[in-house]
């Protein structure tokens, strides 16, 4: 499960940045919504699969309501979903 949550986050963080450098500007700049539309609903689903292992990556790994919350946030600013996988889903090392 951590495995497919890893990849979901790093697909939801490139979708992400997709939505923001490349379809947008097509969008506003060149009157071109169709990629926006396809991207976004592509990234809509990766959220919500994002959102929903996160809660279940939170129980299964006994996060704290702190950490959830870092977790959650981080799929709402670009690259945190890159940051939150080196932070809070690779072996630590002691």
């Amino acid at each position: 499960m951590l495995r497919f949550f890893k990849i979901i986050s790093i697909l939801e963080g490139i979708s992400l940045l997709g939505l923001l450098v490349i379809t947008m500007p097509l969008k506003y700049y060149y009157d071109n919504p169709a990629p926006n539309q396809w991207l976004g609903m592509v990234h809509g689903m990766l959220f919500i699969a994002y959102v929903v292992l996160a809660f279940i990556m939170g129980r299964s790994l006994k996060w704290s309501v702190k950490t959830l919350l870092i977790v959650l946030v981080c799929s709402i600013i670009p690259f945190g979903t890159f940051w939150m996988d080196k932070k809070y889903l690779q072996p630590q090392t002691v």
